[in-house]
């Protein structure tokens, strides 16, 4: 479907990489990987024919269409939401104008033996066969659905694209191209601005869909769940991994360790030959066999063993003064935006030491509630910062703040005091920046290497409360791993602001989950957090999480009115939580509250797995259609001019779309108990 034929890229005397040859072949889940600065979003450009390479070549068969979502991408200002979206479609519009055309052509036309005439039926016939197999039907419904699936509520769809964030914008552009279903999609970073809700939903449709997909992303939980092959681009050159991103690691760890005792085995060889050379140079007796030694040391290939960064990128921030028991506390705050609410009676109480994740769809207020904390907007409700608290925040958009025209050392240099001045080379040497990357411009770095530096420079204070909004995104796997275990070493107060389920597992203890005007805790880790959700339902969350998880906040009237039963709820689930930590037994009511819980809990289960059966059902549905229409599609391509087959071909795409919709109306309930 896409080949690769030895492409070699060099930016001036440096060679990125050299003699990639790969082919991606048909519904194929690709992940490309390697440490930033390897060339994965070069390589992704080359493949969509934006960028050339140093030589080599790339192919692909008559027809085949390549999507490419890049990292960074100018968006219009001049449409709505759903407007935007459906220039998906232009090309599809296109065809259709033409066949309109072409029929109003052969309507006006009488010359029906000639030449011109044969030519332009022949012309009509196979541009109504390529409108047939795309399908005009529902083409704002297909949008609609799709923009729902990446996060976006129905009320939104008609905001002008000049009032989102550059995040909701990308998933705009995400969302056009999915829509243009082409046959190869390459996709750079496509999580980075998605919530975890959304990345579920970007999971389940790229396993369903019928293109060849690779994908450059630092979402481990991403990868594994999408990809099943993996290539890595390490010392210049690509090496193929037939399997999916966990086994990749296992396989390039043994490959590696294999490396290095035939590197170690090469090199005594080496220390061998040149010994008895330099011992026996001066011997006439031995001349022959010094010559001998010679020739083959020439003739040695040096083995080149995966290169990992060997750098000493240990974050540790410099000790602070102790901070109070509770740096945060949080009382019925709330903010809003003219007649848009974002949460209301915020109610909360962060202590020392506590690392917690901040969670929910993008928008619903999680970034809004730190600019509270920092002080940087105004808010209702009382927010108190503890004493002797000092925040390091690290923002969404930090990396890009930095100035393009410093160099790397420079932008260090001046943000840095007293005796850390004296060891800037070695902290940059820390974070991969050493030798000649210190003295590169900003403006060239690339996203990973620009968060990296935005790390530094929150190095270079001492903090005892650590806020850090999406700090992972353009960080490569292994910087990640290291910033993990450097939280995990902080002995202050952490909030991470964070999509990458990966990244928060066993990071966070407590969860507060952002939506619909609410913030609600939950206790445990991220993943206890997704299956509590995978069993309960919107309305039980609302409800009964106030006993179940503690809900500390409200936005309808509703729950205004019955803030009185939400306390008194509170304070039972707190009794309850006492008597079951003390030597006691409990009593009857205890008792009898357990076995109603324990029914809900037995019914809820019992209507998730009627759903996810439901779900299954639909999915083998659409998979039988899918399979038909491709095998139809195969006679097509071949030549085949049956008109059976292209009334069948309609039929099925009929069919295939009441199939989806009733595969989207199965996950939409199963949704709903998440």
């Amino acid at each position: 479907m896409l080949s690769a034929n030895d492409i070699s890229v060099s930016f001036g005397a440096t060679p990125l990489f050299s003699g990639a040859t790969f082919v991606i072949n048909p519904k194929e889940r690709v992940a490309l990987t390697g440490k930033n600065g390897a060339g994965k979003s070069t390589l992704l450009k080359i493949l969509s024919g934006l960028q050339s390479p140093t030589s080599g070549s790339v192919s692909t068969p008559s027809g085949t269409s390549v999507g490419y979502l890049p990292q960074v991408m100018q968006t219009s200002d001049e449409r709505s939401v759903i407007d935007e979206t459906l220039l998906a479609f232009e090309d599809v519009r296109r065809l259709q104008a033409e066949v309109d055309s072409l029929t109003r052509e052969m309507a006006s036309r009488t010359d029906y033996e000639t030449t011109s005439y044969a030519a332009l039926l022949e012309r009509f016939t196979a541009q109504t066969d390529r409108l047939a197999l795309i399908g005009t039907d529902n083409f704002r419904a297909e949008a609609e659905r799709t923009l729902r699936g990446l996060g976006f509520e129905a009320e939104e769809l008609s905001r002008p694209t000049r009032e989102l964030s550059g995040g909701w914008r990308m998933r705009i552009e995400l969302a056009k191209l999915l829509l243009q279903k082409p046959d190869v999609l390459l996709l750079d970073e496509p999580t980075n601005h998605l919530d975890i809700e959304s990345i579920r939903w970007l999971e389940r449709y790229l396993a369903k869909s019928r293109a060849a997909v690779m994908v450059v992303s630092h979402d481990r939980a991403f990868l594994n769940n999408v990809t099943n092959r993996t290539i890595e681009i390490s010392c210049g050159k690509l090496t193929d991994y037939r399997v999916p991103y966990d086994q990749y690691v296992k396989l390039r760890a043994e490959r590696r360790e294999q490396q290095l005792r035939a590197y170690q085995n090469q090199q005594k060889e080496i220390a061998d030959m040149k010994d008895f050379i330099e011992r026996f140079r001066y011997k006439p007796t031995k001349a022959v066999q010094v010559q001998s030694r010679i020739k083959q040391l020439a003739k040695i290939v040096p083995i080149e063993v995966d290169e990992v960064d060997n750098s000493a990128l240990n974050l540790r921030w410099p000790p602070c003064q102790r901070a109070g028991d509770f740096p945060i506390i949080c009382e019925d705050v709330s903010k809003h935006y003219g007649q848009h609410t974002v949460f209301t009676n915020a109610t909360l109480t962060i202590r020392r030491g506590e690392k917690v994740a901040f969670v929910g769809k993008n928008g619903e207020g999680k970034t809004t509630l730190v600019k509270c904390i920092m002080g940087e907007i105004p808010f209702d409700g009382t927010l108190r910062i503890g004493h002797n608290v000092s925040i390091g925040y690290y923002a969404q958009n930090q990396a890009q703040l930095l100035d393009g025209e410093k160099t790397v050392f420079d932008t260090i240099d001046h943000v840095a005091t007293g005796e850390v001045r004296l060891r800037i080379r070695d902290i940059l040497g820390a974070f991969m920046f050493g030798g000649e990357a210190s003295e590169k411009k900003v403006k060239v770095l690339s996203g990973g290497e620009r968060s990296r530096l935005a790390m530094i420079k929150l190095l270079l204070e001492p903090v005892n409360l650590l806020i850090l909004d999406e700090p992972t995104n353009h960080l490569d796997l292994r910087t990640k791993d290291v910033l993990k275990e450097a939280i995990r070493a902080f002995d202050g107060t952490v909030i991470l602001v964070s999509h990458d389920r990966d990244f928060l597992d066993g990071l966070v203890e407590r969860v507060y989950e952002f939506g619909g005007g609410q913030v609600r805790e939950h206790i445990g880790g991220i993943y206890d957090f997704l299956r509590k959700k995978d069993i309960e339902t919107l309305d039980q969350l609302h409800e009964l999480g106030t006993a179940a998880t503690g809900t500390i906040s409200s936005t309808n009237q509703k729950a205004q009115n019955s803030k009185g039963a939400t306390s008194h709820l509170k304070e039972e689930h707190s009794n309850t939580r006492a008597a079951s930590s003390s030597s006691e037994a409990p009593n009857e009511t205890d008792k009898a509250t357990a076995r109603q819980n324990y029914e809900q809990q037995k019914a809820a289960a019992r209507e998730l797995r009627r759903l996810q059966r439901a779900v299954e059902q639909a999915e083998a549905e659409v998979s039988r259609i899918e399979t038909e229409i491709a095998q139809l599609e195969a006679q097509l391509a071949a030549g085949s001019s049956d008109p059976a087959l292209y009334k069948r071909h309609g039929e099925l795409s009929s069919e295939l779309e009441a199939a989806m919709q009733a595969w989207e109306e199965a996950a939409a309930n199963l949704e709903s108990l998440s």
